[in-house]
């Protein structure tokens, strides 16, 4: 969800009215995903190199965030979405990771949407704690190196136990994958929209949308 500050800029406002912007855009895809009848979505919200901001921004930013999860949460849960957070949450301020437990806590049994929001995410670190962990298992003597193939990694990810993406959607006319989910968009087909995030709507989600159904999925075979 790539554009808040720029969306900002364009309009003189400081780039804390973009981000606010940017959660009313999350609110609208959230609504239109629902409408669309699509099981899962994944937003990234936060990733670990956003840790590197000015520290004025990221404040600005947990405190959005602090927000929009008091704010949101019954709505999200009467609308029956069922929340997961991924990344390395620990590096949030205690009461952020106590309201988080709570939302996903809360959302537990829902069904109609999973939605799932990578904060502090980055897929290398990811990756790394997933070896670090098979390694630990390794020396331990509880796992036969010959064991680890693809199905035990992905057993160590954020995402165990979620299907792996099929669209992965970019905002703001970028290019790149930035650090998002590399194991599991293996296979994923990618649509880039040169529409900034807070303009981002139920309109834009279709598009994006129309555009996949068009496309052939091989997963590495020959075409039928």
């Amino acid at each position: 969800m790539d554009g808040n500050g720029r969306w900002a800029a364009s309009r003189h406002l400081p780039r804390l009215a973009g981000h606010r912007e940017g959660a009313r855009a999350v609110r609208r895809t959230i609504e239109a995903a629902i409408d669309q009848g699509i099981g899962w979505l994944t937003l990234y919200a936060f990733s670990s190199e956003n840790w590197r901001r000015p520290q004025a921004e990221v404040t600005d930013l947990t405190g959005l965030l602090r927000q929009y999860i008091r704010s949101e949460l019954a709505e999200l849960a009467e609308a029956g979405v069922r929340l997961r957070i991924i990344g390395e949450t620990a590096r949030f301020p205690a009461d952020i990771r106590a309201d988080l437990r709570a939302a996903e806590a809360r959302t537990a049994g829902n069904t109609r949407l999973n939605l799932t929001i990578a904060l502090s995410y980055g897929a290398r670190a990811e990756l790394a704690a997933a070896a670090r962990a098979l390694a630990r298992d390794v020396r331990a003597g509880t796992r036969d190196p010959e064991t680890i193939d693809e199905a035990a990694l992905a057993r160590q990810l954020f995402t165990a136990g979620m299907p792996d993406p099929d669209l992965l959607i970019r905002t703001s006319g970028e290019r790149r994958l930035s650090n998002f989910l590399l194991w599991q968009c293996a296979y994923a087909e990618f649509v880039f929209q040169d529409v900034l995030w807070p303009d981002y709507d139920a309109a834009r989600l279709a598009e994006a949308l129309a555009e996949f159904a068009g496309r052939e999925r091989r997963f590495g075979a020959r075409p039928g």
